[in-house]
Parts: C-alpha cells; structure tokens; sequence
C-alpha cells in the first residue's frame, strides 16, 4: 500500500513539474511575442518617419509628397484595429512613388537626399523581417496553445490569444535593390 502510495505522489509531482515547465515554456513565448511585438512597432514607426521626413523636405513632387505623407501620417495615428490596414497603405504608396529607380536617384541627387534614400531603403527593408519574426512568435505560441494540457489545464492564463500582424510589406523594387547596395 505504501509503495502505491510513494509512485502515485511521483507521478504527481513528475506531472506537476512537466505542467510547470511547459506553462514556463507558454511565458516565455508570450514574452518573446511582447518583445516582437515592440520592435515590429519600432520599425513601423520608424519607416513612417522617414518617409513623412522625406515627403516634407521638397525633394519629391508637390503630388508625391501628398501622397506619401498623408499615407505615413495615417500609418502613425492609426488606431490598433487598423493598423495593418494604414501600414499597407504606406507600403503601397511608397511603392508607387519609388517603383522606378529614376525616382530614387532623384531624391538622391537633392542636398541630404542620399542619406534619406539610404534611411528610407533600410526602413523598408527591416519591416518585412520584423514583422516575420514577430508572426513567428505568434505561430509558436499558438502552436503550443493548442495542445490539449494546455487548454485543460489552462495553463495560459488570463493571457490574450496572440495574433499575428498581417500586411502588405513588400518594398519598392527600387528601394529594395537599393538597401542592399
């Protein structure tokens, strides 16, 4: 009886601490999602800036500007529910005001311009791969919601269920060739 005993309360604790290590495990991927989350809204943030900066500084044509600063302004007051919405509006703008390379290389040529095209090219560049990492984040932690201990056991708490970030992040092909050059 007592030997039945000593192995039902080591099953238990062996349970206990394979639950523990795996609502740790859940923690940690909502943590890392968190931190995802906040580079991903740097890198928007910041390629919304530049191209605000860029379409104020009168290098681009009067309607050029227009266009890219009221997309990078809607980018920036955008509320959470459609954020992904304003983003890909940005990154559509952005392609139809750098789809040609000519376009690029005169921004280049105006005083401080081959800098913002470089700022520019490198913004848009780091959208795509944060926002990769970030929907990453999401797949996994999702993945492990999914199990069934975890649901049984709730072991995720009181914690939302992470979404990913959908958008259009596809670069100008001008801009793209030029980040990598």
């Amino acid at each position: 009886m007592t030997s039945t005993l000593i192995w039902i309360l080591v099953a238990l604790v062996a349970i206990g601490l394979y639950l523990s290590w795996t609502a740790g495990r859940l923690d940690r991927l909502h943590a890392r999602i968190d931190a995802a989350r906040a580079a991903l809204d740097a890198q928007l943030l910041r390629r919304a800036s530049v191209a605000q900066e860029l379409a104020t500084s009168g290098v681009l044509d009067p309607a050029a500007s227009i266009v890219l600063y009221e997309a990078a302004h809607a980018a920036r007051q955008a509320e959470e529910e459609q954020r992904e919405v304003a983003e890909s509006e940005l990154s559509q703008a952005l392609r139809a005001i750098f789809g040609e390379p000519q376009q690029v290389e005169a921004v280049r040529e105006a005083p401080g311009g081959e800098e913002a095209a470089r700022e520019l090219a490198q913004a848009v560049r780091r959208v795509p791969m944060a926002r990769r990492f970030h929907n990453d984040s999401v797949r996994a932690a999702r993945a492990l919601r999914r199990h069934r201990k975890v649901r049984w056991f709730r072991l995720a708490g009181h914690a939302p269920f992470p979404m990913a970030f959908e958008m259009d992040d596809e670069p100008p092909v001008a801009l793209a060739d030029r980040a990598t050059s």
